[in-house]
């Protein structure tokens, strides 16, 4: 949230949009099925309505496409018999504009892929200007109340203090990932021989010793690099596991307790090894200066022993290859096995009606196909017949159809669907997938299963503040979160040294580090008692 939005002149502006806005459409915020449009929706079937309607959707333009010119909106207007004009932004201006229209009121009738926070939910929400949903939901939308209701967490955690539901979620169950893992370079390993990964923290500072002594790259320069970053903000909540620690910001222990990260004994021992890492050169000294391209280009060059990407080749360069392997979490003498801090499986503030929206029953409608494995596949891989094809309809499965010499599939994908370079509302799961995987694909699976699976957990649920405590967050983090990424750098640097830790702590608790953990204590709580019976 842009808390500044509200201290200005935007705020009685707002405020006086929003209620000639509520007048017009007759609309008191409490409920959306009082729209104002006359198209007759359809409870099931298609088209979604019977006479065509077009409306407004604005979200962000990855500038692959035109969005007017996409097959997957072609597909979906005969249908549904809903046409969209959009209302677009890059990529790198989207925020700013999405700040600029809820300040003006002047709201498209959708929000598509436009990572709407939890304090922009709550706000907004109690304002009036988003819709309330869940009353769509169990009318218009079968495919994602039957998601809802096999998985009670989904709902928990798209429901806001108020009891409303305004964003819908993408939905991947499967999902694991907050970012890329941590990879092995796969020639470095070859050229060490070696048999069994690091299971611990010291057998991964003795690889890491190998790569920097015994030239794996072969060039007779000692040259390799052998763990790398950019500001550690890719390697970091992977490593904290080690400590036992699960997010890197705050955590939910196993008797449900909340930590504040930077604060706990196991982040001390985590700087305390990185300092080693920094010490013996066996960290990058440019972690805290280079960009992801920059550290890219000493990938390329063969320079790397272990790295974080979403693929390894992304960095490496080449071909994907099952020879860079993925890292185990590591155990370190502080814990009795490592925790893996996984992906909740859902991402909220996907997708939201504004007031404005003249018809939000048939756009939920609209959207909820996109929770069917038939819509999910269209969104995600383009229509029938573009980039595949079924095999077998009634099981979903499928297969890629032959492309023309030169064509790259990704790309052209990206011109078919919006589904590229955002975070849309929908459906992933193995069926969605089915038919489409390729052996690289499989074998990223059998590697997450076999490593990561074992140890992973969620270590903080999607919760939602309330509008105050977002207030006191927003105040407290604007200053903590610059002074703990500072001192961060400096003990791994040596700039500060660890005996300094305990003048850190008393600075991180003065400006607020238990007052954080007090605030997701009860965020946690009042999650944990989120449907539950009187």
């Amino acid at each position: 949230m842009n808390k500044k939005l509200y201290k200005t002149g935007a705020t009685a502006l707002t405020i006086t949009l929003l209620g000639s806005l509520l007048a017009a459409c007759g609309s008191s915020g409490d409920s959306a099925g009082s729209s104002n449009t006359a198209a007759v929706v359809n409870k099931d079937g298609y088209p979604v309505v019977e006479e065509p309607i077009t409306l407004t959707m604005m979200s962000k333009d990855t500038g692959m496409q035109n969005w007017n010119d996409m097959a997957v909106f072609d597909e979906m207007e005969k249908l549904t018999n809903i046409k969209f004009e959009f209302a677009n932004a890059p990529m790198d201006s989207f925020d700013t504009k999405k700040n600029l229209v809820f300040a003006s009121g002047d709201l498209p009738d959708i929000f598509y892929g436009a990572d709407l926070k939890p304090g922009e939910e709550v706000t907004y929400g109690s304002q009036g200007v988003l819709l309330p949903l869940e009353d769509l939901i169990d009318t218009y939308a079968p495919n994602l109340k039957k998601l809802l209701d096999e998985n009670p967490e989904i709902r928990k955690s798209i429901t806001t203090p108020d009891g409303h539901i305004y964003t819908l979620p993408s939905i991947n169950l499967s999902s694991i990932w907050y970012q890329g893992p941590i990879w092995y370079n796969g020639d470095f390993l070859k050229a060490l021989k070696v048999e069994e990964l690091p299971k611990t923290t010291e057998e991964f500072y003795t690889y890491l010793k190998r790569v920097k002594e015994e030239d794996p790259n072969g060039n007779g320069k000692a040259d390799e690099i052998p763990l790398t970053s950019v500001k550690l903000t890719d390697i970091r909540q992977f490593l904290l596991g080690a400590w036992g620690i699960s997010n890197m910001e705050y955590y939910a222990d196993e008797e449900g307790k909340v930590h504040y990260t930077p604060m706990e004994e196991g982040y001390r021992e985590y700087l305390t090894f990185m300092n080693r890492l920094w010490n013996e050169n066996l960290l990058d000294h440019e972690t805290f200066s280079q960009t992801d391209e920059q550290k890219k280009s000493k990938g390329k060059n063969n320079q790397i022993g272990a790295f974080s990407d979403y693929h390894p080749y992304f960095t490496l360069g080449g071909e994907p290859s099952t020879d860079d392997k993925m890292m185990y979490p590591l155990k370190s003498d502080m814990v009795d096995e490592p925790v893996y801090g996984s992906h909740p499986g859902i991402t909220t503030g996907t997708f939201a009606l504004s007031l404005t929206n003249p018809a939000p029953e048939a756009s939920i409608r609209w959207v909820d196909y996109l929770y069917s494995v038939e819509g999910a596949t269209m969104f995600a891989s383009g229509p029938e017949g573009a980039l595949w094809d079924y095999v077998n309809k009634e099981t979903h499965e499928k297969k890629w159809l032959p492309l023309e010499e030169g064509v790259d599939r990704e790309e052209t994908r990206a011109t078919l669907t919006p589904n590229y370079g955002i975070v849309p509302p929908g459906l992933e799961n193995e069926e969605v997938k089915l038919g489409l995987k390729n052996d690289f694909d499989e074998w990223i699976d059998k590697e997450n299963e076999e490593k990561l699976v074992p140890y992973a957990r969620v270590g903080y649920p999607i919760v939602y503040l309330l509008p105050e405590e977002q207030d006191e967050v927003s105040r407290l983090l604007s200053d903590l979160k610059t002074y703990v990424e500072q001192m961060e750098a400096k003990f791994v640097t040596g700039q500060e040294p660890l005996t300094g830790w305990d003048s850190y702590l008393a600075q991180v608790k003065k400006m607020g580090g238990d007052r954080i953990a007090e605030i997701y204590q009860a965020a946690y709580d009042r999650w944990n008692q989120t449907g539950k019976k009187e």
